[in-house]
């Protein structure tokens, strides 16, 4: 069933539509609404009661149904399709000038056309977008070199920081795709030294040298699946629970998280699953009063030794 906040806006465009393709057939247009015939019927039906005040007979829509085809003659006025507000246009553009920088885009010629048609149709609505500038999470020096590694099938030697282990380290990789997943950017590529698929966070690239090496072919590289979202934590992981407050809430932002809840008192909790809880250690150390583990007890256990091992060693 139809609701009426969906039904009004497709009248108002079913009117013009029909009135601009005089003999259009029922099942065309049910399927260019996205509605069953049988809905789409009852929108005439509607629409045959509907015109301009007085309800004369030169007043009301009027149309006709012959067989499978529909003819409108009169739209009692509804000859114009909708028209976007302030807010669509904006959000329709920004989200095409987001698309036209999204790396490694294929058909970015077709996106800059529609977006130019959308600019124009919108007119002054689209106004306050000619001030908004879009830019993709990245950083500058290291995509570019990125795109060029991929055009030119080429190897890349990258300097990667590791949070999980709070480390940097160094990878030979041959690139296979650029990703943009929230905003970010990632580069999936073949982990020469440990021979598997990886995903690399542009923005977590220390440094990119693009080698006078030609990016081998890897039949046998699983590309990433993300129908269920970026990250797919095993539930073999550890599942470890952090209190957050102010002053580490960026930390929810910056891993991986299965869910950050709001408790009140500018602390939120957030549960995340890990292979590895020494780095969870070394955070919560860094992090102090601003952070707690509360779960596993073993671990939270295991940040009290460390912290009391470390007040132990400034008095000395």
């Amino acid at each position: 069933m139809s609701g009426s906040l969906d039904r009004l806006p497709r009248l108002l465009a079913l009117v013009p539509y029909l009135l601009k393709h005089p003999g259009a057939r029922t099942a065309d247009v049910a399927q260019l609404f996205g509605i069953s015939e049988a809905q789409l019927r009852r929108d005439l039906d509607l629409l045959w009661v509907c015109g301009l005040p007085g309800h004369g007979p030169g007043d009301l829509i009027d149309m006709e149904l012959e067989g499978d085809t529909i003819t409108l003659f009169e739209p009692a006025g509804v000859d114009r399709p909708l028209r976007l507000t302030v807010d669509e246009a904006l959000a329709l553009i920004v989200a095409l000038r987001t698309l036209a920088e999204t790396p490694g885009l294929a058909d970015r010629d077709v996106v800059d056309r529609t977006l130019a048609k959308v600019e124009a149709a919108a007119g002054a609505a689209g106004e306050p977008a000619g001030r908004v500038e879009v830019l993709v999470e990245g950083e500058e020096q290291v995509l570019p070199v990125v795109r060029q590694a991929l055009d030119g099938k080429r190897r890349l030697h990258l300097a990667y920081y590791v949070p999980g282990r709070d480390e940097t380290t160094q990878r030979d990789v041959d690139p296979l795709r650029l990703l943009l997943v929230e905003g970010r950017s990632y580069l999936e590529a073949w982990d020469v030294r440990i021979e598997s698929t990886r995903l690399f966070r542009l923005d977590r690239v220390v440094s990119v040298e693009l080698l006078d090496v030609p990016a081998e072919d890897h039949p046998e590289a699983e590309q990433r699946d993300l129908s269920q979202g970026l990250f797919q934590a095993s539930p073999e992981d550890q599942l470890v629970v952090l209190a957050l407050r102010p002053g580490a809430h960026w930390v929810a932002d910056y891993h991986p998280c299965e869910s950050v809840e709001d408790v009140g008192d500018g602390t939120v909790v957030a549960r995340l699953r890990t292979p590895d809880t020494a780095w969870v250690r070394r955070l919560a150390l860094r992090l102090g009063a601003s952070a707690s583990v509360l779960e596993p007890v073993e671990l939270a256990e295991q940040v009290r030794t460390d912290a009391r091992a470390a007040l132990t060693a400034y008095d000395h």
